[in-house]
């Protein structure tokens, strides 16, 4: 096995990071407010590479040049010393080393005459807006500090090697203890922020007689938002009214009818068992199909488009994973490319001003079935009988929050639960007078053949305790009970 690497350390660098010491950056303001003083050289000289190199590696004498050779006019004796200097004191830069030769000042002409054109160009050049502008005399200015600054160089002493200057940290100043004080007596005018907490949380609602208050139970857990659920069910109740289509849009349809509009719910909630999309999306996704034909007039080879797209739309409202525009083009049998697809979300999201806040059906038997003590059995049959108002054209004009009360009504009727007491009321919103003629509608449907295979055989299975067998078979039974004689035709027969 070989030896493991070492592990290399890197030091990371970020030049635009202003708080670390290797990317101090001098702006233009900065440069402009300095003086002659500040930009003098510091006094203690730096340490080259080479001059390390030379005094660590090489201790018998001075390294050789390869091409030029030995050309230094540094002597051994001079050598020995900066050797023994190197122990003591630290390394010093060999510039810094008075060698006794010095290098001449003098310029060439030639190269005086182009230094001060350029200087003249450097100087006249004024920026002209922007923060951080310097003038042309401070151009000037620090234009003249170049020749002190080279004079500073050549006659810096010899200085031992310490570390070099750093900025130093902005530090606050200590904070002085100071008594606590009670907010009443800090600001006598100011409201005490308990009272204004008490502003936001909900009275205490007064219950009827005989009706339970379940909201208390799940105080306990923040995700029931107990304290407003009673505030939110009675908004959602007014919003219904605005979420409504039109119950007789189909007179201005030239191409279409109900039956075939009862094909196309059948085709999405195969769509949408196929998906394992949630309860909340088909429920919307019909409630769009049925608002936008209540506002445009469709044909007949574009309405699967229509369902298509009003689905894709409500994946995409409701669920936490939306399948994608392919797999919707895959599922019509790509009789529409993902360019319709989208193309109609559009158009249908102008036409409905997109407004999707639609109340929920299954928010509304949610509540109610906390009153019945979340019975599986018989929210399980409600959720059939919920989903017929998406197929049956005759449960339109009714509000999700009536059809939600009515199928909980009647599955524990026919589950034989009990009868509907004061609490269930309650937490319908509706008595059992106000449910008797949606139930019956729900009663009529079941007794009747059945014409929507998908929807039939969703609720069949196992999954859904065989709701649709159950029910079908209760109300072929009791139909005379509800004033049903006549069973013979089919819901789409019906005008």
């Amino acid at each position: 096995m070989p030896p493991a690497r070492p592990v290399r350390q890197r030091v990371v660098t970020n030049e635009n990071d202003e708080n670390s010491v290797a990317a101090a950056r001098l702006t233009r303001a900065k440069t402009a407010s300095l003086h002659v003083s500040e930009l003098a050289v510091p006094t203690k000289p730096l340490q080259t590479k080479k001059a390390v190199q030379a005094l660590t590696a090489q201790p018998s004498g001075l390294r050789k040049r390869a091409a030029l050779g030995d050309v230094s006019n540094v002597s051994k004796a001079e050598v020995a010393e900066a050797k023994k200097s190197v122990g003591k004191v630290g390394l010093v830069s060999k510039a810094a080393q008075p060698t006794g030769v010095q290098k001449s000042t003098a310029r060439h002409a030639g190269r005086a005459v182009t230094a001060t054109k350029d200087a003249a160009k450097k100087s006249i050049e004024v920026k002209k807006s922007g923060h951080g502008t310097i003038s042309t005399v401070q151009k000037r200015k620090v234009a003249a500090t170049s020749t002190s600054v080279s004079v500073v160089k050549e006659e810096a002493p010899v200085v031992e090697e310490e570390e070099p200057a750093r900025k130093k940290a902005h530090t606050l100043p200590p904070k002085t203890e100071e008594p606590e004080l009670d907010h009443k007596d800090a600001n006598p005018d100011q409201e005490p922020l308990d009272d204004l907490i008490e502003d936001f949380v909900p009275t205490n609602f007064v219950y009827p007689d005989g009706v339970k208050d379940l909201d208390s139970e799940d105080l306990d857990d923040p995700q029931m938002v107990a304290e407003y659920a009673a505030d939110i069910f009675e908004y959602l109740r007014d919003l219904e009214s605005s979420s409504l289509p039109n119950p007789r849009y189909m007179n201005h349809q030239d191409e279409i009818d109900w039956k075939t509009r009862g094909v196309l719910i059948d085709w999405l909630v195969e769509v949408h068992t196929r998906f394992h999309l949630l309860p909340e999306t088909l429920f919307l996704a019909v409630n769009i199909v049925d608002r936008f034909l209540s506002a445009k007039v469709v044909q007949l080879d574009r309405l699967q488009l229509v369902g298509v797209t009003a689905m894709f739309i409500a994946a995409k409202y409701e669920e936490v994973l939306s399948p994608s525009v392919g797999s919707f083009r895959h599922v019509a049998d790509n009789g529409f490319t993902e360019a319709e697809i989208l193309s109609a979300e559009r158009f249908i999201l102008g036409t409905l001003d997109y407004d999707l806040s639609y109340p929920n059906p299954m928010n509304f038997l949610r509540r109610v079935s906390k009153a019945d003590n979340y019975d599986i059995q018989t929210r399980t049959v409600a959720k059939y009988l919920t989903e017929i108002s998406l197929l049956d054209h005759r449960f339109m004009s009714y509000r999700p929050s009536h059809v939600a009360a009515a199928a909980m009504f009647l599955s524990r009727l026919i589950l034989d639960r009990g009868e509907w007491d004061a609490t269930l009321s309650f937490y319908a919103g509706y008595t059992e007078d106000d449910i008797e003629p949606v139930a019956i509608l729900m009663v009529d449907y079941l007794a009747r053949p059945s014409t929507h295979e998908a929807f039939f055989k969703k609720y069949a299975s196992k999954k859904y305790l065989k709701a649709s067998l159950i029910t079908r078979q209760w109300a072929k039974k009791n139909a005379v009970y509800f004033g049903i004689t006549d069973t013979d035709l089919s819901v789409d027969e019906i005008p």
